[in-house]
């Protein structure tokens, strides 16, 4: 199997909260769906079986107008730690969103891993810009509730 790092978008963001608050925006269905997606998108989540094994069910709603069905299936959840999803429709990859804490907050790593570089790099430039924007609204999602509290 080709290395990780050449079928994979790896990028990381720095928060100021801590790791359980940064999780509780992963973990809650209603939250996950205001930061979910590239900037523009707004989603219906229909089935979050927040479990290893669990089932994923969304629609992304695109700026375009367009309807995205997405379905993923949860691999691994490490609460306050780690969240990890495979994706099983349209383009098959796994994320992995692992949290570390650090003295002024929560580095989030962020890794999407494709099946082969071939397939990676077709969309290397649309899944980079994505996950920026994916990173942005988690942050945006996380100060939201803060500011709320």
């Amino acid at each position: 199997m080709e290395p990780l790092k050449n079928r994979s978008d790896s990028r990381s963001k720095l928060l100021s909260a801590s790791p359980s608050e940064v999780f509780a925006a992963m973990s809650d269905p209603a939250r996950v769906a205001r930061w979910w997606g590239p900037a523009g998108f707004t989603n219906s989540i229909h089935q979050f079986d927040f479990c290893p094994g669990g089932k994923w069910l969304l629609t992304m709603h695109g700026p375009d107008g367009k309807d995205y069905p997405n379905e993923s299936r949860f691999t691994r959840i490490e609460a306050d730690n780690v969240f990890e999803i495979e994706h099983l429709s349209g383009h098959h990859f796994i994320l992995t969103i692992e949290l570390q804490p650090k003295a002024s907050g929560t580095e989030v790593k962020w890794r999407q891993t494709f099946d082969t570089i071939e397939h990676y790099q077709r969309i290397a430039e649309f899944v980079a810009s994505a996950n920026e924007q994916n990173l942005e609204r988690l942050a945006a999602e996380v100060q939201r509730e803060k500011n709320a509290a």
